[in-house]
């Protein structure tokens, strides 16, 4: 027997993710029956936001009165609190149950306890960075949500997703940790390269302020310009123009600057070559380009790994 076209939904956690989903859920017009929370009066918040929405202390009661029950919680408690709920009755009644994670590493064998009796499981993965404020139900829009699941079960999350106007995204079963760390990059790891440019123009006597005011700007019309053009070809600097000398200066600046500066900008320019490798006419110096890179790359891998603070 298939999911109805509204089933009920219920939430064991409620924290930013949890929060988002369950109002753009209500939203949407779907039914979320209850919530359980370690933190009690996280879950009694979010119920009352609702209304028609209990906040239960025990995640079993979650169990009994939704149909897709989403765990929301820290990765290292999924398998725990998965292994701990029943079904075996609700199944034995005829009901259709499905336990699905929102974890992005955590693959979905984590809930093979649930399987084993008979319940559909699956992974529903927000590519989305959440702030808890209540503006992320309308910010989450337009992005993607990454699906794992049987055939029956996908069909009812995707659909789910497209009630948030959200994309839905499906990878290969078991390629989770691959997937959630390459996502790093469009996330953490962007914050990181602002920070390293930060850093940097610290020495140069520049505020945080003044350095995030120059540089967020930069870091927003290069993504639009991702956005309109591709990748390859919204890469600028000198990789992209084909610019050799000015490439060699600026690696010979890292390098002098010591620690692991220079090991960073030259694995990343290695990639801006690998971008503009793809244009449809790439710059006409761009193996001279490669090789300055790897000579660079060759003296600087090895240097010692920077003090912590």
């Amino acid at each position: 027997m298939p999911f109805s076209l509204a089933p009920r939904l219920g939430f064991i956690g409620a924290g930013r993710l949890a929060r988002c989903l369950v109002l753009g859920f209500a939203r949407a017009g779907y039914p979320v029956t209850a919530i359980a929370s370690r933190r009690g009066d996280a879950a009694r918040e979010l119920a009352a936001v609702l209304g028609a929405c209990q906040a239960v202390e025990d995640p079993q009661q979650v169990v009994e009165a939704a149909d897709i029950v989403f765990l929301a919680t820290p990765d290292d408690s999924i398998g725990t609190i998965a292994n701990t709920l029943q079904f075996d009755g609700a199944i034995a009644r005829g009901a259709r149950k499905a336990l699905v994670h929102c974890s992005g590493a955590t693959g979905v064998d984590v809930l093979a306890g649930a399987a084993a009796q008979g319940v559909l499981t699956g992974c529903f993965h927000p590519l989305f960075l959440f702030s808890g404020a209540p503006a992320d139900v309308d910010r989450i829009a337009g992005c993607s949500i990454t699906i794992e699941a049987n055939a029956e079960l996908a069909e009812a999350l995707k659909t789910l997703a497209r009630s948030m106007s959200c994309h839905p995204l499906e990878i290969p079963a078991g390629q989770r940790m691959l997937y959630h760390g390459a996502a790093h990059y469009a996330a953490s790891f962007a914050l990181c390269a602002l920070f390293e440019a930060v850093q940097l123009w610290r020495t140069l006597g520049l505020t945080e302020e003044d350095a995030l005011r120059a540089l967020l700007p930069m870091l927003s019309g290069t993504i639009d310009t991702a956005r309109e053009k591709g990748l390859a070809n919204a890469l600028a600097g000198p990789v992209s123009r084909g610019d050799a000398a000015l490439l060699q200066k600026q690696l010979a600046c890292f390098e002098a600057l010591g620690s692991d500066h220079a090991a960073l900008y030259g694995l990343l320019t290695r990639r801006a070559v690998a971008l503009a490798r793809q244009r449809a006419h790439p710059p006409a110096t761009i193996d001279a380009i490669d090789r300055i890179v790897e000579d660079s790359l060759a003296r600087t891998l090895q240097v010692q790994a920077p003090s912590k603070p």
